[in-house]
């Protein structure tokens, strides 16, 4: 078991990093932040690391006893395969109940850290290194080109830069023959030692199309520090980044208690206005309840109303039919903006619901995986990780689409929430229990010699019944 779950959390985060290498390569971060970054994505890749090491391990090690003929030793003794796995039934509850504090006090923190540490270094700008001939543009409103940079020594020869930093438009240009640029220890400051240059000042005033001044300066030695940002590696409140996926299951039933009110409160916001302040407002009696109003298409104009039209003017007309524009215009806004808040009311309430029903379900997909794994390894009597390998990726594979498929729907709202996250676990358990019981009655399901033979007695009853027919 924890063979088969260092080899499952190694292959998942290696695909982690390839994920997230463009982002970490040249930022010139410390070891321990590196680190760090890879122990918390480690352990928030638990939920899928778990159960795919359980059913691993449990076709490799009941492979291993078939394969050297110790379950068939058992079994000569007298043990039927319940028997034989009852302490390993012992072991995966123990690992289920765990995986559920893994899942619901573990992985929460860790997604939080390791929001804000891919954050912090998506803020971080990369190292300073000048190429030969190519501008350097790291540092906001600066553009440094060198010619050359000397390997061993730093010494960078044939220096341009281009600052703009000055508020008022000025811009200096300053052209060296040599010297050293590179940041403080703190990389807070860019320390600048030139030799041999000069400096040109372009100030520029109100009439700055029109009019402007260049100042011009040659030095021999030239020192200076500027102020520069994003070089340093600066933590972020963790807390920020706070979401469905960063709360225990008791913090997310308390948002799902508070969502299903707000979302109750927002259908009714949704319609009750209108057909109080819009759409009703002559008739309180014909309110009645807001979410059974029905459209009485018989309904006509009474005589005593038309005669009433008759006798406006053509401007009253106009300006009553412009009157139930603007009415039926402001409904139709009040009524899309009431309903997108429901509807992200709606989606949250959903998400949190997903959350919470995954973090429960994962110690039941654990206890199925293993009910899976241990007849597969009993029933293929291969060990070693050939033929494991195999069927346990095929089996996650079908458990992993069906949950992304059932995770979606729930989502959605298209299913309900408990359905679509135990989907993967209702269509397993009966495979899971299918597999124990043929297992136990030492069915031949993988043996290729039990197809072959089988296949020649039908064979053999094709050709009898084929003989007969011909005598007739």
């Amino acid at each position: 078991m924890v063979l088969s779950f260092f080899i499952v959390m190694f292959i998942l985060m290696m695909n982690f990093v390839w994920r997230y290498i463009d982002e970490l390569v040249g930022k010139g971060l410390s070891f321990d932040v590196i680190v760090e970054l890879l122990f918390y994505a480690t352990a928030n890749m638990m939920p899928l690391g778990i159960p795919l090491a359980t059913l691993f391990a449990a076709i490799m090690t009941m492979g291993n006893l078939g394969e050297h003929n110790e379950l068939l030793a058992m079994k000569s003794a007298g043990m039927s395969l319940p028997n034989i796995l009852k302490p390993l039934i012992g072991v995966v509850l123990v690992v289920a109940v765990s995986s559920f504090f893994v899942v619901n006090n573990l992985v929460p923190y860790s997604n939080k850290k390791m929001m804000a540490i891919l954050y912090d270094i998506k803020q971080q700008k990369e190292t300073m290194e000048f190429k030969d001939g190519i501008f350097f543009n790291g540092i906001e409103n600066m553009n440094i080109r060198v010619g050359h940079q000397d390997p061993d020594t730093g010494l960078l020869n044939d220096i341009l830069i281009y600052d703009t930093r000055d508020r008022n438009g000025n811009m200096t240009t300053t052209v060296a023959d040599s010297g050293y640029i590179y940041m403080s220890d703190d990389k807070k400051f860019l320390m600048i030692k030139l030799y041999n240059g000069q400096t040109y000042e372009t100030t520029r005033n109100y009439k700055w199309n029109t009019e402007n001044a260049i100042r011009h300066q040659i030095f021999k030695v030239q020192n200076g520090a500027l102020e520069i940002e994003g070089f340093d590696f600066s933590r972020t409140d963790m807390n920020l980044f706070s979401n469905h996926q960063t709360k225990t299951t008791s913090e997310l039933q308390v948002d799902i208690d508070s969502l299903r009110v707000e979302a109750d409160r927002g259908s009714a916001r949704s319609y009750e206005p209108l057909l109080k302040n819009n759409l009703l407002t002559e008739d309180e009696s014909a309110l009645g309840l807001f979410d059974t109003v029905k459209v009485d298409y018989s309904y006509k104009v009474p005589t005593n109303l038309m005669k009433a039209l008759d006798t406006l003017t053509i401007k009253q007309k106009r300006d009553i039919v412009q009157t139930a524009k603007t009415n039926a215009r402001n409904s139709r806004y009040s009524l899309n903006r009431n309903e997108n808040t429901a509807k992200e009311t709606l989606n949250k309430l959903y998400r949190s619901q997903v959350e919470w029903h995954r973090k429960v379900s994962l110690p039941i997909s654990v206890i199925i995986f293993f009910l899976i794994g241990a007849p597969l390894g009993a029933i293929i009597r291969k060990g070693g990780l050939a033929m494991p390998v195999v069927v346990s990726v095929l089996f996650f594979v079908i458990y992993y689409v069906i949950s992304i498929a059932g995770e979606k729907m729930a989502k959605e709202g298209t299913w309900n929430t408990a359905f679509g996250m135990w989907f993967s676990a209702i269509i397993l358990l009966p495979i899971a229990l299918y597999l124990t019981r043929i297992a136990t009655n030492d069915s031949n399901l993988f043996n290729v010699d039990w197809y072959v033979v089988q296949f020649g007695k039908a064979k053999a009853k094709v050709q009898q019944l084929a003989g007969r027919l011909k005598k007739k």
